[in-house]
């Protein structure tokens, strides 16, 4: 015990102490609910006791709010917002930093609207995760010297912080496994308006270019409901027009699904006939059959870099701007073939 007093006090000196789960003592210290009254309890009296604060990193920390687009936290994505929610709760505690998070349509992310959020939080800094900010936006984060960071985002004026996956350079790797598996007419089934899709799309045109002979099709997804049954159904379209794709790179798992759905209900095998790659390794890649090759994003890095980007922005507030990009990790998987 006394060892521990001798340093900064970490949530996961605090959940060891009270026998309990690290997530469990950062939803505690965050204030958030689902925890019963006893054990929220026995965890506030185990970090008092042993001089745990808030505020004990660098003085009065300012704190920070998380908007997260709900569009994707209440659809298939959800999974994937987590993981990051749990980064940047980790890496706030550890850095003494108040942090709270609300789910906002990313329709409804005015500066007013957005103003009122953080106002009503008490914060200073603002997260926006998964959410591109409009002109609008912009202009007041940049005339009110709000300090902003990216989450799941990439800036192109760079101008604020921002963390997100390698999605040009994962892209190329993903398309580059399967056109070294051979395949030389690969669909790309993707769809947003958001700069980390447009990231993806570069890196798999980018790949593409490289090998004489191949061909990509970009297939546009409109998310009007599932994202797995409308990749169901332009797969089946596509094969239909029997074009002679043999493979398709997919913005995500969810449809990766889909389209693997939609070639075994076609008589194709797969990764023989048709391969599939998808990406995020989310949790349904394992549930497939075969399991979904995919590129494994790590989301909790993910929101523990934001969390380091926000405290050094309190600190310097002039600094430019920095955008932090975690390398994507092949994952064998299923669906294709080994070169």
């Amino acid at each position: 015990m006394n060892e521990i007093k001798t340093k900064k006090l970490r949530q996961a000196d605090i959940a060891t102490m009270a026998g309990v789960s690290v997530s469990t003592v950062s939803r505690v210290l965050a204030n958030e609910p689902g925890i019963s009254e006893s054990v929220r309890q026995h965890i506030l009296k185990v970090a008092a006791e042993n001089g745990y604060s808030a505020r004990t990193a660098g003085g009065a920390q300012r704190g920070a709010l998380a908007l997260i687009a709900s569009d994707g936290v209440t659809g298939g994505l959800s999974v994937f917002y987590e993981g990051i929610v749990e980064g940047l709760r980790a890496g706030a505690l550890d850095a003494g930093m108040p942090f709270e998070v609300r789910l906002i349509r990313e329709n409804r992310a005015t500066a007013n609207v957005v103003h009122d959020y953080m106002q009503t939080a008490g914060a200073s800094g603002l997260f926006l995760v998964g959410i591109d900010p409009s002109a609008e936006l912009r202009a007041w984060i940049e005339d009110a010297a709000i300090p902003t960071v990216l989450v799941n985002g990439t800036d192109p004026q760079m101008k604020i912080d921002g963390t997100a996956p390698s999605n040009f350079f994962g892209a190329y790797e993903a398309t580059t496994r399967l056109l070294n598996a051979g395949h030389r007419r690969i669909l790309h089934l993707t769809g947003s308006h958001r700069n980390t899709i447009r990231e993806r799309v570069r890196g798999f045109k980018a790949a593409i270019s490289e090998v004489d002979g191949a061909e990509g099709r970009l297939v546009s997804m409109s998310f009007q409901g599932s994202a797995t049954q409308e990749a169901h159904e332009l797969t089946t379209g596509v094969l239909a027009e029997k074009a002679g794709f043999t493979a398709a790179f997919c913005m995500n798992d969810f449809i990766a699904v889909g389209v693997l759905e939609a070639v075994t209900e076609a008589g194709l095998r797969v990764p023989e006939d048709f391969a599939i790659l998808g990406f995020d390794d989310l949790p349904c890649a394992l549930m497939t059959n075969p399991p979904l090759s995919t590129m494994r994003v790590d989301r909790v890095a993910l929101g523990r870099e934001a969390a380091g980007l926000m405290v050094a922005r309190f600190r310097d507030r002039t600094a430019p701007a920095r955008q932090i990009c975690h390398a994507v990790v092949p994952i064998a998987g299923g669906t294709v073939s080994n070169p």
